[in-house]
């Protein structure tokens, strides 16, 4: 048993479990272990929130370490200083007695000094014939010497949290930059889109946004304004794709109409359902050069796993375990919420080919969100996959919308 770090204040002050709890996990530090005691300062400095530390307590900490005469802690020397009150205050920097107590106070909760109270409260040393201290009251330094390790990696997590932190709020500033140009942009070359509605979006984002926010605020307003610079990108693709369709219409004109009867009436269907079901037979099996190329398709762009799942909550709970954590694992539970709305096997299977496995997941996921206002799931989802056919869905609508409706239910309910 470890009994030798455990000391009882003198006088009034109250000893606690929790504080012999902290005594004995001190462990006795090697006796040749030697640690430059201003590099467990830097450290101590470095994670001082972590600790629960105030500027004060680490000038009370500089004090006591400048009446440790040697510039490396080491047990052989040993690790007790003894100052009074009135010595510590002017090395403090002139701090008041009753700072001082209670900053030296928070020292000892946070484990990095110990009290070696003599019987009489005062601290003072016994030395021998030759000089040397045989017995010190005072402040212990041990617990920085045995937590330095400790200590150092805990400052090295605490630099790379302001460095993901950093990065994240720089991340932030180049994206929201992108967004409201690319908005500007468009509003002032007159690009068709509901651009007023994207700037609402826009300005709702930021406003969700904490004057002193943290790194978890930071990286979901990023999210969201991630999601929303794709969702402006690909109405601006469409718009370039469509003006450069109708630019090319002529030739396209010209070449249907050196191809034979059958490949345009193939091509351009009279009604929506034969658009959708002919398109799609249309890209399996015909494979000519002069086939136009407004028929292929780009895939539809998948959004981050995070943003879906806090957008669609409710697919979790089909997950293995009650949880999501892979795309493959969204994909799994996609299956099975598609068996219970009663969508067919075959509708499914033509999402997957028209938006790709992980959109048809997120599109089940969002089907599932809003199943109480969606008479026919299996006949909404043959919609969007009709719609991703003629390059005409996407998905980032549908998750903004949903995210804006949790944040606003979760809202009420607080």
């Amino acid at each position: 048993m470890q009994t030798g770090h455990v000391t009882t204040p003198f006088g009034r002050r109250a000893m606690s479990l929790a504080l012999v709890k902290g005594q004995m996990a001190i462990a006795d530090p090697d006796p040749g272990v030697r640690i430059e005691k201003w590099k467990v300062f830097r450290d101590v400095c470095e994670a001082r929130e972590r600790l629960g530390l105030q500027d004060r307590a680490l000038a009370v900490l500089d004090a006591l370490l400048t009446f440790y005469p040697h510039g490396e802690l080491n047990t052989s020397c040993g690790l007790v200083v003894f100052p009074s009150n009135a010595q510590l205050s002017v090395r403090a920097h002139g701090i008041t007695e009753t700072t001082l107590r209670r900053q030296l106070a928070a020292l000892v909760d946070a484990g990095l000094i110990l009290r070696r109270d003599s019987p009489n409260g005062k601290r003072y040393a016994h030395r021998n014939r030759a000089g040397e201290i045989e017995q010190a009251y005072g402040f212990d330094l041990t617990p920085l010497l045995a937590r330095a390790t400790e200590l150092a990696l805990l400052a090295q997590d605490v630099a790379a949290e302001r460095t993901r932190f950093r990065r994240a709020r720089e991340a932030l500033t180049i994206c929201r930059r992108d967004v409201r140009k690319l908005i500007s942009a468009a509003v002032e070359e007159g690009a068709t889109g509901n651009w007023d509605q994207v700037e609402s979006e826009y300005v709702s984002i930021l406003a969700r946004l904490p004057r002193q926010p943290n790194r978890s605020q930071v990286e979901t307003t990023l999210d969201e304004m991630e999601l929303l610079r794709e969702e402006v990108l690909n109405m601006l693709e469409m718009q370039l794709k469509t003006n450069e369709m109708h630019g090319n219409a002529v030739q396209n004109d010209r070449h249907l109409h050196n191809s034979n009867t059958e490949s345009i009436n193939e091509l351009e269907p009279s009604s929506g359902k034969e658009q959708g079901e002919n398109l799609a037979d249309n890209s399996l099996t015909r494979d000519e050069p002069n086939e136009p190329q407004k028929t292929k398709r780009e895939p539809i762009k998948a959004f981050p796993l995070g943003m879906v799942l806090r957008a669609c909550p409710q697919i979790t709970d089909y997950g293995v375990g009650g949880r999501i954590e892979h795309w493959r694992e969204l994909m799994k539970a996609a299956v099975v919420v598609r068996s219970m709305l009663g969508v067919s096997p075959s509708a499914y299977e033509e999402a997957c080919n028209a938006m790709g496995p992980e959109n048809a997941a997120v599109a089940m996921a969002c089907i599932l969100e809003r199943s109480n206002f969606i008479t026919s799931a299996g006949g909404y989802l043959r919609d969007l996959t009709r719609r991703a056919h003629r390059g005409e869905f996407s998905l980032g609508p549908m998750l903004m919308a949903l995210i804006k409706a949790n944040d606003q239910g979760d809202r009420r309910t607080a």
